[in-house]
């Protein structure tokens, strides 16, 4: 009989240590990836989900108040040009970046209250509006600029949401930040 040595591989650091700027009420949790040089700014109350990847190689990233970045989330994607530029990252108060979503840098701007769906993926320097909604593997091409209130479907597909439930949603969404503050173990020291 062979025996077969199974080791374990030390860590491999995925990219510089980024300067941080957390407030004292986020949570995030200890799995998450942060790395590049510029800023990460995370707001009060905002949640980031284990396995969540911030990169702030080609520009800062900052994140609004009460945001929620789900798992396998990549924030700060260097996009398709490759340019390695100063080109921020911002999620306004209340956004929602859900599984496996892809915003690339470039003064790329996520509004208010606005939700990126499962899969999608926001190109270089768009600007969303507040309270948009991008449906499940929904794309936005780098630069364009959507309205307030938009609902972007997978199939390109668009129409004004005009159902009035804002303010419902930014309280839905406390409080599920009061739920998964109670569920994801978090250690900001870690990044410091």
């Amino acid at each position: 009989m062979s025996s077969k040595r199974h080791s374990i591989l030390p860590a491999v650091s995925a990219g510089p240590k980024p300067p941080v700027h957390f407030s004292s009420s986020i949570t995030i949790a200890e799995s998450a990836l942060l790395t590049g040089t510029n800023l990460i700014t995370i707001s009060s109350e905002s949640v980031i989900h284990p396995r969540a990847k911030l990169d702030s190689l080609a520009g800062r990233i900052t994140i609004g108040r009460r945001c929620v970045v789900h798992e396998r989330t990549m924030i700060g994607a260097i996009g398709t040009s490759g340019k390695v530029t100063e080109q921020a990252v911002t999620l306004g108060d209340y956004a929602t970046v859900e599984v496996a979503a892809s915003i690339e840098a470039g003064n790329t701007i996520i509004g208010e209250g606005t939700t990126v769906g499962v899969g999608s993926k926001v190109g270089a320097g768009a600007v969303i509006g507040k309270h948009c909604t991008l449906t499940p593997h929904t794309e936005v091409p780098a630069g364009e600029v959507i309205p307030d209130f938009t609902v972007i479907y997978s199939n390109g597909m668009r129409r004004i949401d005009k159902r009035g439930v804002a303010d419902l949603k930014n309280k839905g969404q406390a409080r599920q930040i009061d739920v998964l503050r109670r569920m994801i173990p978090t250690n900001p020291a870690k990044f410091a």
